[in-house]
């Protein structure tokens, strides 16, 4: 029996679309109506190529630093080093934690120059530089005291 439901609604429903998709045909057939703009259906944009479309950095020939410190100090600041031929914060990336390559794990982050876990570290809890007061612990990322 209920498949029999199943299948009567089926019908009804799909009777339903297709009567409303017959009146909104006919609709635009005929000119004297104008449909809202919000039922006015537009065509496509033309597709470029998504190499086209990409946007090119005009700096990134520039970028290469070729192993020279100097450079990355006077373009990004006091922390900045040569690391791959470009200027890196060692302070804080995560994949050149207070020297080149040196890459924090998964679960930790580059407060610094030292890769930390923000979960636990009483000296860095939830954020860099976030310290629990004497006495306390961090867990989860939040000071707690005993």
């Amino acid at each position: 029996m209920s498949k029999i439901i199943r299948v009567l609604f089926m019908v009804v429903v799909s009777m339903a679309i297709t009567i409303v998709l017959i009146t909104i045909a006919s609709i635009g057939d005929n000119h004297e109506t104008s449909l809202p703009k919000s039922l006015v259906v537009k065509p496509f944009p033309k597709r470029v190529s998504r190499f086209l479309a990409e946007n090119k950095n005009p700096r990134a020939a520039a970028d290469h630093c070729k192993k020279d410190d100097e450079i990355c100090y006077i373009l990004e600041g006091k922390n900045s080093t040569c690391c791959n031929n470009k200027c890196m914060d060692l302070s804080d990336d995560k994949h050149n934690c207070g020297a080149c390559k040196n890459k924090c794990k998964f679960t930790s982050s580059c407060c610094g120059g030292e890769c930390v876990n923000l979960a636990y570290d009483k000296r860095h809890c939830g954020s860099c530089g976030n310290k629990c007061m004497p006495g306390g612990y961090c867990i989860y990322g939040l000071c707690n005291y005993a």
